[in-house]
């Protein structure tokens, strides 16, 4: 049976999501946003940035979609032939 929630709060509060889970797929959602707007910037369709990355186009549209969750080995394969890499920088306080 499916719950119907009158408030986001409500809905939130029965995922029972941790800080660190939450900060954890923010993190997520904003790699492939940033990965999205450099394919775009590169002007790369999905299937022209699955030929210069050897990354199947299905799979990039479930990572665009956010569907599925990106390997960071799968997301330097996409970076790399559009310019960009991952870096690991300290946090702002």
């Amino acid at each position: 049976m499916n719950k119907k929630f009158e408030e986001w709060d409500e809905f939130e509060k029965e995922l029972n999501i941790s800080q660190e889970e939450e900060l954890a797929i923010k993190l997520e959602m904003d790699i492939i946003r940033a990965t999205i707007e450099a394919r775009k910037k590169n002007n790369l369709t999905q299937r022209e940035l699955s030929k210069v990355s050897g990354i199947k186009q299905p799979v990039i549209a479930r990572i665009e979609k956010q569907t599925n969750s990106p390997q960071i080995y799968t997301l330097l394969k996409l970076l790399y032939p559009m310019g960009y890499t991952l870096k690991v920088v300290p946090l702002e306080k």
